[in-house]
């Protein structure tokens, strides 16, 4: 099968890539051979972020993006064209999360409801949507979205949340429809509750316990975790593989 290491230097793009989830994965690709672009709301921690994949011999750039924002997405899309091309794989991965408050959802303000969705759902569909020109052109292109294990576990106090990563599910078999015929791949992850530098206030030890004691494998996962499934899904051994969403939480839902 092929794998990450054999498949051909790929521009990938990660947005929310200055820490977490994206930080590590931005790593992954640029030791991997690729050219990574680190787009993030911080410039600066994205920037730190891409010094350190250059000083490890990777290929690296950051650029500022608010993935909310149509004309910022347009001007992120614009510079990445002109530095490195365009885009080959694409990791929606910027998503609010970690700030927000646990609670019911009928406590849930308006405006961080239609905040949320705002970014983690209008987020993937105006980066995608910016960078599929050069895809179609080139015949080629990985969309990952990246969802969430919270939607197959009915996860409660996080509505706003969970609602939005349904909707990237969604999003992500609807795109795959249309884009298949362009050579363009659509898939999702979903991770489990991963631990990274970021922390959750409302999130206790127990709590992490309690999601630790419902997987398979009795560990905390860490962004680490993802980078397999997500070179697979932006290699060549992944082309005949679409729509799909691939749930990577140590076994603590079953579909």
């Amino acid at each position: 099968m092929s794998n990450v290491q054999n498949n051909p230097s790929r521009v990938v793009l990660i947005t929310g890539a200055a820490q977490g989830i994206g930080r590590v994965l931005a790593q992954s690709f640029c030791a991997a051979g690729h050219k990574v672009v680190l787009a993030d709301l911080n410039l600066d921690k994205a920037q730190a972020s891409a010094n350190d994949c250059k000083a490890a011999g990777g290929q690296a750039m950051a650029v500022a993006v608010d993935v909310a924002d149509e004309a910022s997405v347009g001007a992120m899309a614009k510079r990445v064209g002109e530095e490195f091309g365009g885009v080959d794989v694409l990791i929606n991965n910027a998503a609010i999360f970690s700030t927000l408050k646990m609670q019911p959802f009928d406590e849930i303000p308006l405006e961080v409801w239609e905040a949320v969705q705002r970014v983690n759902v209008t987020g993937p569909f105006l980066c995608t949507r910016a960078l599929l020109p050069g895809m179609k052109e080139r015949g080629f292109g990985r969309i990952i979205h990246v969802s969430s294990g919270a939607v197959t576990l009915g996860r409660p106090n996080y509505l706003h949340y969970t609602t939005s990563k349904a909707a990237v599910i969604g999003m992500t078999r609807s795109m795959a429809r249309e884009l298949g015929p362009f050579g363009i791949t659509v898939n999702a992850v979903l991770p489990g509750s991963v631990s990274t530098e970021v922390e959750r206030e409302t999130v206790t030890p127990e709590t992490k316990q309690r999601i630790v004691q419902l997987q398979c494998i009795p560990r905390g996962q860490t962004p680490e975790d993802l980078v397999g499934v997500m070179h697979f899904l932006a290699s060549d051994g992944s082309a005949f593989m679409t729509g799909q969403s691939l749930t990577v939480d140590g076994g603590a839902t079953h579909l």
